[in-house]
């Protein structure tokens, strides 16, 4: 297949890249950054330029993984008209292009932040509730694809993600992240309440698999990824304590609004097709911190 890639250039674009090409199929990139391969064709620019998009999704593409999205959580509380303009708008956008120039698959990267505070175990029927900008934002752009696949048959599978982590991430602020960087500088990270906040964390290497089994044959509508096995917060810290060999003393600060208390998924629907989370939570914490440590200064070891 010819499959464009939207956020290629990314953190968890440039493993679905791999996966993807790994798979043999021809893959192309649009990002506001060029890929690092040149090998893979790339268009540069923002999505939100029609001129970008149109170049973008060529003639005879067969399949959009769309992964480009302003993702961060606290960031939406503070410019929601941002987020859903490059979240809501542009999405809107790939899916007309891809109607009128017949590409047959349309891939969403979603979040498990569609559907707010559960006092169960997320599954896929749990109804969409958002708490933030953000999550709303996700929570339209899959009502957009459920919409396009109703009316034109394109096949839409959604991935409801939980909070991706592992080897690329040096320059974002999510937790894993911060803690490389406190076990690298020997300082202490913050943790928000009283660190016992529930999550779920998925290797990349896993969601990139999923990614490429989803493009392959996965039918439209949402399908969680995660590791389906929760820690605490302070269960993270202890485990990036194993992984780095660092103390990484804690500091507790209030907790943000729009944080949720806990995420518990169901990952039984991607197991059940063909999809198994295979990196532990400790192997995935030390390929992170040896990636981190890679590029780090030079008197970090």
């Amino acid at each position: 297949m010819r499959v464009l890639v939207t956020g290629g250039s990314g953190f968890i674009g440039r493993h679905v890249v791999a996966a993807l090409r790994a798979d043999g199929h021809a893959v192309s990139v649009a990002d506001r950054t060029d890929f690092a391969d040149p090998d893979v064709g790339c268009v540069t620019g923002e999505l939100e330029d029609a001129a970008v998009r149109a170049a973008a999704v060529e003639e005879g593409l067969d399949a959009v993984v769309h992964l480009a999205a302003e993702t961060s959580v606290l960031g939406s509380i503070e410019r929601p008209e941002l987020v859903h303009r490059v979240n809501v708008d542009v999405t809107a956008a790939l899916l007309e292009l891809c109607r009128a120039r017949a590409v047959d698959v349309f891939v969403l990267a979603s979040t498990n932040a569609v559907v707010g505070v559960v006092d169960e175990t997320m599954t896929e029927t749990v109804p969409l509730a958002p708490l933030t900008p953000y999550g709303a934002t996700k929570a339209a752009a899959e009502m957009l694809l459920s919409g396009y696949h109703g009316a034109y048959g394109l096949r839409t599978p959604v991935l409801r993600m939980t909070n991706v982590y592992g080897p690329g991430m040096r320059h974002k602020d999510s937790f894993v992240p911060r803690l490389m960087r406190a076990a690298a500088g020997g300082e202490g990270v913050e943790v928000y309440g009283d660190g016992r906040q529930r999550r779920d964390l998925v290797h990349v290497s896993d969601v990139a698999r999923a990614f490429a089994l989803a493009v392959r044959d996965w039918p439209a509508g949402p399908v969680i990824i995660g590791s389906g096995a929760s820690s605490t917060v302070l269960d993270l810290v202890e485990a990036a304590r194993t992984a780095t060999g660092r103390p990484i003393p804690v500091c507790h600060v209030d907790a943000k609004p729009g944080e949720m208390p806990a995420v518990v998924v169901d990952t039984a629907l991607a197991r059940g097709r063909g999809w198994e989370p295979q990196v532990s939570l400790v192997d995935g914490l030390r390929s992170a911190w040896a990636d981190f440590t890679s590029s780090a200064a030079p008197d970090v070891v």
